[in-house]
């Protein structure tokens, strides 16, 4: 059975703020930074899977990136089995992989493609994350 990567996104809120809040840019941080922070006062965080693929092809992919920090960042998936890549890592992963992305075929390229509008959304709003996983197996 081939192990598989899974990249999930923070996106579903639990407070309506079109009924309960006006919508404001105030109203939308604060209903960020509570799901952001949800496991401190009670909320949970609403994760969506955005991305998955193949571990061996995700090796492959990562070595594509220009040597520097982005690569090692996206190694850390390989080393730990877990990454987060928040508002912090976003400008830097963007720009790596919008480098390499010239020279990968697909699925690489579109793979890229789809990360790049994740980096971009968690730039516009910087209380998202993404959450970059490795399941482990039950043996």
């Amino acid at each position: 059975m081939t192990e598989m990567v899974r990249f999930h996104a923070l996106r579903r809120k639990f407070l309506d703020t079109q009924k309960d809040l006006p919508e404001s840019d105030a109203t939308k941080q604060v209903m960020y930074y509570s799901l952001a922070i949800g496991h401190h006062v009670g909320v949970i965080d609403c994760l969506v899977k955005v991305l998955e693929c193949p571990k061996d092809a995700y090796e492959t992919w990562v070595g594509l990136l220009p040597q520097g920090e982005a690569r090692r960042k996206m190694s850390g998936l390989l080393t730990f089995g877990e990454i987060h890549i928040d508002a912090n890592h976003a400008g830097m992963l963007g720009k790596a992989f919008a480098q390499a992305m010239p020279g990968m075929d697909e699925p690489y390229r579109g793979w890229s493609a789809a990360l790049m509008e994740q980096l971009a959304a968690i730039q516009q709003e910087p209380a998202l994350y993404l959450m970059v996983q490795l399941p482990r197996r039950m043996e």
